[in-house]
């Protein structure tokens, strides 16, 4: 209430944040005199929660940056309990590698699909454990389904920038498209991933290409100037100096992007587990989203540069002024039919940004809008009761009328997705005996060697 509300919107963003860490800093409950749950801790235990919390604190100065733990990941182990939807690796560069997911059922549709996850993070969020991995439920509902993991890049590939994540994604389309003997592929990109994806579809369609059978754009936000948290860091100053420290590196290091990440909310993500872990003296939780989350990777710098650069420009929404390997692009030569997601509680990338992404690309889109939040929307598997979602076509202008005329559905969007995904991906055949092809041989199992580098 104390911000004006006639403050231009970057403007108050970076205000919100200010006044969100501020007051969220200093609330009395985060000191044990102000907190009557830890007061009586205290006494319960004679003093022994502080004694465990003072060795917590103690741990995370040293190791985790002074920010409190978030999750108990001794339990988690890639590919003994994470990652472990069954599939091969089919195709592998020095940038990724490319996994070819295992058939569940008999037959499976003529068309494939292809996940581009973001540069920002693991790829296993997407095929998380038994029973919350997008990519399993993809392949029980006859989808053939394949996947990027992106190499974790060091200062010796900070030279890696957009434009070569852009031909990588390329060169994984066109994989897919040898090993499944298709001519086109359905095309789904997550959060950032649904950037790079824009950009890769969109330069196929300049190019006359018709690869692109269908688009997912999931929590991806296109137009950087709208009313969004990242707002508070388009300060030229502040990207100025963000890109000379990921320069001098080699490497945006994903420790300071979780810090990032984690300021944005100060009251779940510092001071909900200083007080778990410090005054209450309990460890944090093991759950398997938070261990994910933990698990970060780098940026490489010229990649860094390149994203905030368009952050910066916000040329990719004004059709020919972006140019990527030499070829001005217009998202809305995107004609394929698209499906887009946002999430109703997502801070990073609001659902009405979301919404808006859709007006930048052509053909016909769907438009469904998730419980949850920006991950958690994500991994959103069938079989939740609390779970929900809102689909309609979106032709509305705008998200409110969106909401107005849609239908709320029980259960989860990836629900609705399958079956728009299998309607769009041909006839249904006999599902492929072996992964991969005679030129693009399977080698290891999922999720391979770059997830854990």
């Amino acid at each position: 209430k104390l911000i004006p509300e006639d403050l231009p919107w970057e403007d108050k963003a970076r205000a919100q944040l200010a006044a969100s860490i501020v007051t969220s800093t200093f609330a009395p409950t985060n000191t044990l005199l102000g907190n009557p749950a830890a007061l009586a801790r205290t006494m319960e235990t004679g003093g022994s929660n502080l004694v465990r919390g003072f060795q917590a604190f103690v741990k995370d100065m040293v190791n985790n940056g002074g920010l409190p733990q978030h999750v108990d990941d001794s339990t988690f182990e890639v590919g003994r309990n994470l990652a472990v939807t069954p599939g091969k690796i089919v195709h592998k560069t020095e940038m990724f590698e490319l996994i070819h997911y295992a058939p569940a059922t008999e037959k499976v549709h003529e068309i494939p699909g292809l996940l581009i996850p973001p540069r920002i993070g693991r790829f296993y969020f997407t095929a998380l454990a038994p029973g919350r991995s997008f990519a399993e439920y993809a392949v029980s509902q006859g989808l053939q389904y394949f996947a990027i993991s992106w190499r974790n890049p060091s200062a010796d590939e900070r030279d890696f920038g957009l434009p070569d994540y852009v031909e990588a994604a390329l060169e994984a389309i066109e994989a897919v498209t040898q090993i499944t003997g298709q001519k086109k592929a359905n095309v789904v990109g997550f959060c950032a991933g649904g950037i790079l994806s824009s950009i890769a579809s969109a330069y196929l369609a300049a190019k006359g290409s018709k690869a692109i059978n269908s688009f997912t754009l999931c929590v991806t936000m296109i137009d950087f100037k709208n009313d969004a948290s990242l707002g508070a860091f388009r300060l030229p100053t502040m990207l100025a100096v963000a890109k000379a420290q990921s320069a001098m590196k080699g490497v945006l290091p994903g420790s300071e992007l979780h810090k990032i990440f984690t300021w944005l909310r100060p009251n779940d993500l510092v001071w909900n587990y200083w007080v778990n872990n410090y005054l209450m003296g309990e460890a944090p939780p093991a759950f398997d989203i938070l261990a994910w989350n933990k698990d970060s990777t780098n940026l490489p710098a010229q990649l860094h540069k390149d994203f905030l650069d368009l952050f910066e420009s916000n040329c990719l929404i004004r059709p020919g002024e972006y140019e990527v390997l030499g070829t001005p692009i217009d998202l809305g030569a995107i004609k394929c039919d698209s499906f887009v997601v946002g999430a109703v509680t997502d801070h990073l990338t609001p659902w009405k940004c979301c919404y808006k992404s859709r007006s930048y690309l052509g053909g016909t889109s769907t438009f469904a809008l998730s419980n949850g939040g920006h991950v958690a929307a994500l991994v959103n598997p069938p079989g939740n009761p609390k779970a929900y979602h809102w689909i309609a076509p979106a032709i509305a202008e705008t998200g409110d009328e969106w909401l107005d005329s849609s239908a709320k559905l029980p259960g989860s969007w990836w629900e609705s997705w399958a079956k728009w995904c299998g309607e769009r991906s041909g006839d249904l055949v006999p599902a492929p005996r072996k992964l991969g092809s005679k030129q693009h041989p399977a080698t290891i199992d999922a999720p391979g060697d770059y997830v854990v580098s």
